[in-house]
């Protein structure tokens, strides 16, 4: 019976010590001790450090290499745990002190050792990460760091990184192309070697782009894909969900990276979800872009002269609405979109100004879009003076009203011709100096003066230009000259007179002064 009892008594003794949480096994002695769990590590570590054979009921003071970190009261048997984390501090042996009533009771060490954080720790290629390093030699030089683009494969990062007098270090870059899932982060220096360093660990999701975020239909646009798996097969484009063409399908390569263009589909005005994914890299992986298709229009031909047949498109309108077309500000043609918001128009050119002409398309809805036309800015050609000849004479006396002449000329725009005239040869772009007559608009290749433009006697000077109706003017031609008139009017005048009192003279002499001698 005694057997069993002592047997019992073992068997209830090991069950209690079974139940019992585990903590770090008591220091040896009888006097104030302290372990730490863990002993070593990098800055930012939580260490908890256990106390024994402390006074009871007591105020303890927590110190890491001087400096005071916490305190806690020790227990009824003079025990006590508590938890403090490691600030920055350079690589080696730093004590940790417990003291009562500024009392050192006892020591330990802990050993600091070099790692690395990075912030974020997660995202698509091209993200901006910081890297810092704690724990490293004081003022440690030479500090190299890595990103691992697979197992072996490093992209170093450039830079001159030195530690500060506690070790400690930062360094941004951008994460260059690699293929998803987690890339290691090392870093080595003069005292610090790479196997030494805690890596850190950033995961690359999957991710894409686009070269442009709104846009109309048919507007070519390329989307680039990162961090995808690696020669990941079949990357599917999606626009609203439904694929842009099995012809767009393209392949990553072996750091995931890829690119592709395609049109936008033809799609009414609105924003719209764009995405990708692959055989590997599956769809509810990629963060979905939006893309903004906004109403444009297009000409054909988007350049030419007045009369051209120009057709306008338009896309990317609301659906089955009226849309108004304007040419330079005046309505011109008048159309309907279908359901995809597309409509198509056409109409003449009207006569404009050279140069870029706008043409804006608009739907009871409130979209508008604008294009410009681009009007030939090629002038006509000189004409050529026929009549009056050079230096001819027109008319007798008084005021005269010739008719001038002059050569047809042809423009793809039509022709109207400008006619001057003055009493001298000086000639500017802009034509006589000082004209006295000036006739624009004319259509035909002659014009006769009216009554208000007769010329009085004199010499005159003539010129002529062509003019399209898109207002691209020729140059003028040569000057011709003409006189009006044989006499002055006031000298058929006065030798009117002077013959009519000759006539009366002479009648006076011979035929009345006879006639009054005969009879006396």
């Amino acid at each position: 019976m005694r057997v069993l009892s002592r047997l019992l008594v073992v068997f209830i003794v090991c069950l209690v010590a079974m139940a019992l949480p585990a903590t770090p096994a008591q220091a040896d002695g009888i006097g104030p001790s302290i372990t730490l769990d863990p002993g070593d590590g990098v800055p930012g570590t939580e260490v908890t450090v256990y106390g024994y054979n402390f006074t009871a009921r007591k105020w303890v003071d927590i110190y890491y290499a001087g400096d005071w970190m916490i305190d806690v009261q020790t227990t009824s048997t003079g025990s006590f745990n508590v938890t403090f984390t490691v600030p920055e501090s350079c690589k080696g042996a730093h004590e940790v002190r417990a003291d009562i009533d500024t009392t050192p009771q006892a020591t330990e060490n802990f050993t600091v050792k070099p790692g690395l954080t990075i912030s974020p720790a997660k995202g698509p290629v091209g993200t901006n990460v910081t890297v810092q390093g704690h724990g490293f030699a004081k003022n440690e030089t030479g500090i190299e760091l890595r990103y691992y683009l697979n197992s072996t494969g490093y992209a170093p990062i450039p830079g001159n990184i030195t530690a500060n007098a506690t070790g400690n270090w930062q360094r941004s870059f951008q994460i260059p192309p690699s293929t998803t899932g987690n890339h290691k982060i090392d870093a080595q220096g003069a005292s610090s070697s790479f196997y030494q360093v805690k890596d850190a660990t950033f995961e690359v999701t999957p991710g894409i782009s686009l070269d442009k975020s709104s846009g109309t239909v048919g507007d070519n646009i390329t989307m680039t894909g990162n961090g995808f798996y690696a020669n990941d097969r079949y990357i599917r484009i999606l626009f609203a969900g439904e694929e842009v063409g099995t012809e767009i399908r393209v392949d990553a390569d072996d750091e995931g990276y890829w690119e592709k263009s395609f049109e936008v589909p033809e799609m009414p005005k609105g924003t719209y979800n764009v995405t990708a994914y692959g055989e590997s890299t599956p769809k509810a992986a990629i963060t979905a872009l939006s893309f903004k298709i906004e109403p444009g229009i297009v000409l054909s031909p988007d350049e030419g002269h007045v009369g051209t047949n120009l057709t306008v498109t338009g896309r990317g309108f609301a659906a089955t609405e009226d849309v108004s077309i304007k040419y330079d500000g005046s309505q011109k043609a008048t159309a309907e979109t279908n359901d995809n918001g597309n409509f198509e128009a056409s109409f003449a050119v009207p006569e404009s100004q050279h140069g870029e002409r706008p043409v804006t398309a608009g739907d009871t809805a409130g979209n508008n879009a604008t294009a410009n036309f681009t009007m030939e800015s090629v002038p006509p050609p000189v004409p050529e003076l026929k009549s009056p000849a050079d230096g001819s004479r027109v008319g007798f006396i008084g005021k005269v009203r010739p008719t001038f002449e002059w050569s047809a000329v042809s423009d793809p725009s039509g022709v109207r011709y400008s006619l001057q005239i003055a009493t001298s040869a000086n000639i500017t772009t802009e034509g006589f100096a000082d004209p006295i007559v000036s006739v624009p608009d004319i259509v035909g290749t002659n014009y006769t003066l009216n009554a208000t433009e007769a010329l009085p006697y004199g010499t005159y000077y003539w010129i002529v230009q062509a003019v399209d109706r898109a207002e691209n003017a020729g140059n003028w031609t040569a000057a011709r000259s003409l006189h009006a008139g044989l006499l002055p009017l006031w000298v058929f005048i006065a030798s009117i007179v002077a013959i009519v009192v000759l006539i009366g003279a002479l009648v006076y002499f011979f035929v009345i002064r006879r006639r009054t001698h005969y009879y006396y």
